[in-house]
């Protein structure tokens, strides 16, 4: 059911024909002033964004997830939760209470759409309506990025710091089935707190990387920052066999930095190749003595992992600074050769993305298109152009941000000719707040 803030957006240029349904966006907005010195950009409240294509038209709608904390906070008229769920910046009278903020990602599985975010249950939100529904069970706290396998059907999933007591070092896997039903649940000893936010799986493999970015409580109440930097406790990847689980489970050291996105992963022989963005250190957060920490850039790297001799090598596959790593997900955990990122070419530290790059892992070759300055880009989502099309044959998706003008529109390109810009764009009729991740659901 349409309501007065539902909009269509006037479209430029032409909307491919074959591309019907919608693009979900969720990010951090918080609902009111937070209460915390310390407070973080992560912890905002979630807010979707539902851009609907068929028939040559767009129509938007937008809506916070009305979350547990959402709603006490929403009935008070102010901030009550502390930032990470900090007991010393909390209201009293909602100590203990569910604090989720469904603000991360937002995926569709057995028909489901979920909100997701680093330490709570997934959020079922219907979908283009964006009404919310309430938590899924999947048996406790569900992070950001679930992956799809394209053989299965099955969903497989991670959480850290998966304990009561906040900021633990136990961290989870599971499966469930192509149905949503839950198959298995395993929790593991990891050898510290690390904010992990995203993993790797393949045909065979499961791979969760340590890195550290560590949480500490005792930190936390003192004061200090619930998430810091850490180098000097290096890093470390958990790698089991997904028909094993934790039975499997083997440490191997990993490359120094840190890594908030996986482009995708794969088993060859006796190795696993994980593609990631690493950066040379943890931006976005400070350093364990509260210090101002570096905002290193990621670059696009491919980790071979040695199963016979425990090893790590790493890879670079390309240049240009970014973050956002995409791919045709028809290949999730499968050999690839397309993948699509959005790139930085501004100052060091200045994290907006002005790129959309497309880089063939074949040839080595990456084509891309640069917004004017001042204008910023969302992570772009790829769509196959049918469901039997070749590799890398179909659109993507993204929000810009026009910064001299304070609007945002809605982009629609050509994902194997991304230079040539967008074929279609529709203007927002306000500014969309930066985000982090979507996906695109067919009609």
């Amino acid at each position: 059911m349409r309501s007065e803030d539902d909009f269509e957006l006037p479209v430029e240029g032409k909307l491919p024909a074959g591309l019907s349904g919608t693009l979900y966006r969720n990010g951090p907005n918080p609902q009111f002033e937070p209460r915390d010195a310390n407070y973080h950009w992560f912890v905002g409240d979630g807010m979707l964004h539902a851009f609907t294509l068929g028939q040559g038209k767009v129509t938007y709608r937008n809506r916070w997830v009305r979350t547990n904390k959402w709603r006490l906070e929403h009935d008070a008229g102010q901030a009550l939760f502390g930032s990470w769920g900090n007991p010393m910046t909390t209201d009293p009278s909602v100590m203990g209470a569910e604090s989720g903020v469904a603000n991360t990602n937002i995926v569709q599985h057995a028909g489901r759409l979920l909100a997701l975010e680093e330490a709570h249950a997934p959020f079922q939100i219907s979908g283009p309506e964006l009404d919310s529904i309430g938590s899924f069970d999947l048996g406790g706290k569900v992070t950001a990025h679930p992956k799809t396998c394209p053989l299965t059907g099955e969903m497989v999933f991670f959480a850290y710091a998966d304990d009561p007591m906040p900021l633990s070092s136990k961290v989870s896997w599971g499966v469930a089935d192509a149905t949503g039903k839950l198959l298995k649940r395993e929790t593991f000893e990891a050898p510290y707190c690390s904010m992990i936010h995203d993993f790797a799986v393949t045909r065979d493999h499961v791979v969760i990387p340590v890195l550290p970015l560590t949480g500490s409580l005792q930190r936390a109440m003192a004061g200090k920052p619930a998430f810091a930097w850490e180098p000097e406790k290096g890093g470390q990847l958990a790698v089991m066999r997904r028909d094993q689980g934790v039975a499997s489970l083997r440490w191997i050291e990993a490359p120094k930095g840190y890594v908030f996105h996986v482009m995708n992963a794969y088993d060859e022989g006796e190795t696993i190749i994980v593609d990631v963005m690493r950066y040379a250190s943890a931006p976005l957060f400070p350093n364990a003595d509260g210090t101002r920490g570096e905002n290193a850039a990621a670059y696009l790297v491919r980790w071979t992992i040695d199963l016979t001799t425990g090893t790590v090598t790493e890879t670079p596959l390309d240049d240009l600074a970014g973050e956002f790593p995409r791919f045709d997900e028809r290949l999730s955990g499968l050999p690839y050769r397309h993948g699509w990122f959005v790139g930085q070419s501004l100052k060091p530290g200045d994290f907006r993305a002005n790129i959309i790059a497309h880089i063939d892992l074949e040839t080595g070759q990456r084509t891309d298109w640069t917004v004017p300055a001042g204008d910023a880009i969302s992570e772009a989502v790829f769509t196959p152009a049918s469901p039997d099309a070749p590799e890398g044959e179909g659109w993507l998706t993204a929000v810009v941000y026009r910064g001299q003008l304070n609007f945002s529109e809605l982009v629609v390109l050509n994902a194997q000719d991304v230079a040539a810009g967008p074929v279609a764009s529709a203007k927002l009729p306000r500014r969309a707040p930066f985000g982090f991740h979507g996906n695109w659901v067919n009609a």
